[in-house]
């Protein structure tokens, strides 16, 4: 989407969010749905987590200041409310996000919603063996080719930890994928 798009956009949602809501969910619905879903890895939770980033946009579209672009500000707060349900995840189950990565792999393999090859499959379970932040960045970059200055945007991190992030992260999946 266009900058003046967005700006429109954004100008209909401050003055009558109930008729154009629609229209950002139809934009940008599955774009938020796959970058959520790679970070949480579950078809429900996903969902459930869109959700509440839309309840929180519908909530809070008037405090947008338009700092950063609109898509931008829908992803940290996907980000955000992905984050926060792994850790909450993490800490119900009394195990470390790191576990929780494990097992999260571990139940997509019999997720009937998924439908990746045994080869996407192994880069998944390679991912899951990095920090939170590495899969995150590796996740904008590859899967959904965002540039470094909007994941820049996105994370709130300087472009050259980004980076640094996604090469590191290239290298330590590399060597899981040589070694299994």
């Amino acid at each position: 989407m266009n900058t003046q798009n967005e700006q429109d956009l954004l100008t209909a949602l401050k003055s009558d969010i109930n008729s154009s809501f629609s229209k950002l969910v139809t934009l940008y619905q599955e774009r938020l749905y796959w970058h959520i879903r790679n970070i949480v890895k579950n078809h429900h939770d996903t969902d459930d987590i869109l959700q509440n980033v839309y309840i929180k946009v519908y909530n809070n579209i008037n405090n947008f200041k338009g700092d950063s672009k609109l898509y931008s500000w829908l992803y940290r707060i996907a980000t955000n409310e992905s984050i926060t349900f792994l850790n909450k995840k993490a800490k119900k189950d009394n195990i470390t996000n790191e576990e929780l990565s494990q097992k999260l792999i571990q139940n997509l393999e019999a997720d009937v919603y998924y439908d990746g090859s045994q080869i996407e499959l192994k880069l998944q379970k390679a991912i899951a063996t990095l920090p939170q932040k590495q899969q995150i960045v590796f996740n904008m970059k590859y899967f959904q080719e965002l540039k470094y200055k909007e994941i820049s945007e996105i994370l709130q991190t300087s472009v050259g930890a980004l980076k640094a992030s996604y090469h590191i992260a290239t290298k330590k999946i590399e060597e899981f994928l040589k070694n299994d």
